[in-house]
């Protein structure tokens, strides 16, 4: 899931369950431990290995093993900081929590952190460093609007109600806003291949509308806490996901039927979420020669249509590159991978094409694809990400090993 989202969240948390009595500090803290967990994209920036990403995000810190230790520092680092900030006459006003109430703070954030990322379909190593295993409940897409739009809006619609002689003008320019958000969501779909019905936004904007403007009479929204806002908005995101759970079972189901009905033999299979909302799924299926993979709508009573992309026979490139450490870190992140195989001009490639990540029919590879460049001798000279497939240029040159004669 993106970092704002994890913010947002985060935010809803500590406005709902801990600002109240303790203040900023507490909804600061809430927001800071949920986007915690990401700061390991810091050390993928920093590195040369091109599969920085496979193994450092998602890793210690997002463990629950090491949880607490960040949570501890965390809770310290506030106090330190709070101290050191309350000097200056505007923070003097302020109480901060005690050390103790904001270790539970950040511990109970950066818990909303790893379990929604481990809904979704990327992978997260929740036991680190015990396990390497990547836990992938698919149950939410790694950007959802909807999810997004659940967790900000009951923030957004206490802070219009915090204020009578400003509700009317923040509730309009609110609406405004995010009527704009839903269009430009709208037309951001289209572009990426997941497209939903205009008239989609037209209802998401009167949803957001009638939030927004219906406590306006007899003055209901002014007698709503901001707590009692944002604990709505964590009882309607935890419905949400149970929806997303049942919607996860219903297409699960749909590919394992297809699945039985054609005697295909399963080596993995997965119903992955799909924007734009949770009715939209990806059936994959992984045999041992190929993967089977569909797209639909759980609102079409028709079953889904699978297609069906091969393996390439196996040979000695394919066997070489399955064992470089490299491919094996790769392999183990990979879900669906399709192995392809072809030579030009006294190179031989060997890709990995991942097909977890269902996106808009194109040419090239998926996204998540790697390559291993070999030279006739059997050298592996080049690999990495496919510049296509991570739209970035990840391949780099390595040394030949000149083990020749292949086998």
């Amino acid at each position: 899931m993106d970092t704002i989202t994890h913010g947002i969240v985060g935010a809803l948390i500590g406005k709902g369950f801990f600002s109240e009595r303790n203040g900023r500090v507490a909804t600061f803290a809430a927001t800071a431990g949920a986007m915690f967990p990401d700061v390991d994209v810091v050390q993928e920036i920093f590195s040369t290995d091109p599969l920085a990403i496979v193994k450092y995000h998602r890793a210690i810190t997002h463990s629950f093993v090491a949880l607490p230790f960040f949570a501890a520092f965390l809770a310290w680092l506030t106090r330190a900081g709070f101290a050191f900030a309350k000097k200056r006459s505007s923070l003097r006003d302020w109480e901060a929590p005690s050390w103790g109430f904001l270790f539970i703070i950040y511990a109970i954030a950066i818990a909303s952190h790893i379990f929604l990322d481990a809904m979704t379909s990327f992978g997260t190593r929740i036991w680190y460093p015990f396990s390497q295993e990547r836990v992938a409940w698919d149950l939410l897409f790694i950007i959802d609007f909807s999810f997004t739009a659940i967790a900000l809006l009951p923030q957004v619609a206490a802070w219009i109600y915090s204020d009578r002689s400003k509700t009317t003008k923040r509730a309009f320019s609110m609406w405004v806003l995010f009527t704009l958000c839903a269009f430009g969501a709208w037309k951001i779909a289209g572009a990426v291949g997941f497209p939903f019905h205009l008239w989609v936004a037209f209802v998401a904007s009167g949803i957001i509308a009638a939030l927004f403007f219906l406590p306006l009479i007899r003055g209901a929204g002014f007698r709503v806490s901001t707590a009692h806002w944002c604990q709505a908005g964590c009882v309607v995101l935890c419905a949400y996901i149970f929806a997303c759970s049942l919607a996860h079972h219903a297409a699960l189901t749909r590919t394992r039927n297809f699945a039985a009905a054609n005697h295909i033999p399963i080596d993995r299979i997965a119903a992955l979420p799909l924007p734009p909302s949770l009715l939209d799924w990806g059936g994959v299926i992984r045999t041992t020669d190929g993967v089977y993979q569909s797209r639909f709508d759980l609102r079409d009573s028709a079953a889904p249509v699978f297609a069906f992309s091969a393996d390439s026979p196996p040979d000695e490139f394919v066997a070489r590159a399955l064992q470089l450490p490299e491919v094996q870190l790769y392999w183990s992140f990979a879900r669906f991978p399709v192995i392809r195989t072809s030579s030009d001009r006294g190179r031989h490639f060997v890709d990995f094409n991942e097909h977890r990540f269902i996106t808009r029919n194109r040419p090239g590879p998926t996204p998540f694809s790697y390559r291993v460049v070999f030279n006739d001798a059997g050298d592996p000279i080049e690999e990495g990400w496919q510049a296509e497939g991570m739209d970035v240029k990840r391949l780099i040159k390595i040394a030949p090993t000149h083990t020749g004669n292949l086998r």
